[in-house]
């Protein structure tokens, strides 16, 4: 070990290139996360992948740039799991989940001068949704 600190690249010089990334959710029901992912948030089914019929399911839900990957395999993802995700328009998603009919569900709007205003749902297996929209006079990373 030579106890010199790696370099690192500065951004727009290396070859790697992140992208957004995908949280993956573990899921014990597919109805039940139809009915929340497509029928309640408004989401579409991008794929679905099973290794063989009726062995778990794993798939890939979204909605303009919300990307979810849902699994019923054993070990993917933790239930209870919490996803930030920022937008604009909060309100407006607020307004439409609280005209949908959909009973489990009926959450408020909160607002932090530091964070914003968020919007938290929680899908039929515990995982959190935190929509979020920060203040407008935040500084972009």
């Amino acid at each position: 070990m030579s106890g010199t600190t790696p370099e690192v690249a500065s951004e727009g010089t290396s070859e790697i290139t992140f992208r957004h990334p995908v949280p993956v959710l573990r899921v014990f029901d597919v109805a039940q996360a139809h009915a929340f992912y497509l029928g309640y948030l408004g989401c579409a089914v991008d794929w679905e992948h099973r290794f063989a019929p009726g062995l778990p399911l794993y798939t890939q839900v979204s909605r303009g740039g919300l990307v979810l990957h849902l699994s019923e395999h054993h070990g993917d993802g933790t239930p209870g799991s919490v996803v930030y995700a920022e937008l604009s328009g909060v309100r407006a998603l607020h307004a439409e989940l609280s005209a949908k009919d959909y009973p489990f569900q009926k959450p408020g709007l909160e607002e932090d001068g530091e964070i914003g205003l968020s919007l938290t749902v929680t899908d039929p297996f515990g995982n959190q949704l935190r929509f979020n929209e920060p203040p407008a006079d935040r500084d972009e990373p």
